[in-house]
């Protein structure tokens, strides 16, 4: 099974796509750091300061301004994160998430609800960001 969170950003794709690779941006509105800037075939160290937190994505696939794809433990479970930047128009970009590898059960359930709200926070934290300035509502998200 399969988790799909798509959110529309008001900014050009290639701003977009640099929040994510761009090791000085991504504290701005996901994880506190990220290890280096990413690239295909990269092993990223992702770290939340605030959870005292970290772990580890692996690179896929980057295609600039177009896709990120990585894999990462989710549960415990080995999942393929694809995430795609469509143009709507020069100043509008469309970011869906996809994330893959849910068991196919009843048990998945609590996992797929707490990967939605994590990914429409996330997305949520980058539109204030890019559209907005807005750096701190990163890590606010509370279970």
């Amino acid at each position: 099974m399969n988790n799909l969170t798509k959110m529309l950003i008001t900014k050009p794709a290639h701003d977009v796509f640099e929040a994510f690779v761009d090791p000085d941006q991504i504290g701005n509105f996901w994880f506190s750091s990220s290890s280096e800037r990413w690239a295909s075939g990269k092993t990223i160290k992702l770290r939340y300061d605030e959870y005292n937190a970290d772990g580890e994505i692996i690179i896929k696939e980057i295609e600039t301004d177009k896709k990120i794809t990585f894999e990462w433990e989710y549960g415990n479970d080995v999942h393929l994160v694809s995430i795609t930047f469509t143009v709507r128009d020069e100043s509008n970009t469309l970011v869906e998430i996809n994330e893959e590898g849910f068991a196919d059960d009843k048990d998945a359930v609590p996992l797929l609800v707490g990967n939605k709200e994590g990914w429409v926070y996330t997305l949520t934290c980058l539109k204030g960001y890019l559209e907005h300035g807005i750096t701190t509502l990163r890590a606010a998200l509370v279970h």
